[in-house]
């Protein structure tokens, strides 16, 4: 237990890193939807509704590892000075605290 105390665990994942990847899996959905509407019109549903399950089912694992590798990359393992107290810095404080922390 005493080794855990010398590393600190942060993410830097912003939602700028994943924006790309949601702008795509958008486009997709619509593809699909439009695909849908386009044999919905020629009196096969059936074939619709499968285009538009099928298209969501292959492409959600995809989305998920993209998301996951990309949290994976954003995760980092600091190692902490055991000199330095265990008070989180002034930094990492809510903003709330910070208020006092500076009076």
């Amino acid at each position: 237990m005493q080794d855990l105390k010398k590393y600190r665990i942060r993410c830097t994942l912003t939602y700028g890193d994943i924006y790309s990847q949601i702008i795509v899996w958008l486009i997709v959905i619509f593809i699909a939807l439009a695909t849908s509407l386009a044999l919905w019109s020629t009196a096969r549903q059936i074939y619709a509704l499968a285009t538009v399950g099928l298209i969501v089912v292959l492409s959600l694992p995809f989305l998920l590892f993209a998301f996951v590798t990309t949290l994976f990359n954003h995760i980092e393992v600091l190692s902490v000075d055991p000199s330095i107290e265990d008070e989180p810095s002034r930094a990492e404080l809510p903003s709330s605290k910070t208020a006092q922390v500076a009076s």
